[in-house]
């Protein structure tokens, strides 16, 4: 099952997909964006990390596509609780032009549709690194998530020691929007 936007489709990761993941997962660019410890990955640790994806997991990786571009990025949804209903989600858009078009809010509306109307959870959480204010503005201004607390000195990038900024949204956060914003037309 494909989940659609608006603007893009989220899909399962094929192995068609590993050179461009395998591209993004080395650009130093990408990642001083985002949470995590990195390495240089070889292609052998990216098939390995294909290898292991699973629908039956708790851990749900996405492809992010375009009818005209293709592959733009990825999304998840993991640590799936399915007792208290509740998921943690990340996004990534490997190509910097893909940023600022509306891609990153409609993969956000997308997985909260799934996540709140499909799956039957109750919460979203997620977390950012305090210098990413793109993703910021995006999540809470567009999105409706709430900033919920701040780890003082969780990330360490360009030798210096940056906030982890914990945000969520819930099932009532999107309804609510929803009201507001009527994304998915009426």
């Amino acid at each position: 099952m494909n989940i659609k936007g608006r603007k893009v489709l989220l899909r399962a990761i094929e192995e068609k997909d590993l050179p461009q993941l395998h591209k993004w997962a080395n650009d130093p660019e990408i990642w001083h964006f985002l949470a995590s410890w990195h390495f240089p990955l070889s292609e052998q640790d990216q098939q390995k990390w294909f290898a292991n994806l699973s629908v039956s997991s708790l851990d749900q990786r996405f492809a992010i596509e375009t009818p005209d571009l293709g592959l733009i990025g990825t999304a998840n949804l993991v640590n799936i609780n399915w007792k208290d209903r509740n998921a943690f989600h990340g996004m990534m858009l490997g190509d910097k032009d893909m940023r600022g078009k509306g891609y990153g809010t409609d993969t956000i509306m997308a997985i909260m549709r799934y996540a709140f109307e499909e799956l039957g959870l109750e919460r979203l959480d997620g977390s950012m690194i305090e210098h990413n204010a793109a993703s910021l503005a995006v999540y809470i201004k567009k999105c409706g998530w709430k900033e919920e607390g701040r780890q003082r000195n969780w990330y360490f990038r360009q030798n210096r020691f940056w906030d982890k900024i914990i945000v969520g949204v819930t099932r009532e956060d999107y309804l609510e929007l929803l009201t507001q914003n009527p994304y998915w037309g009426k």
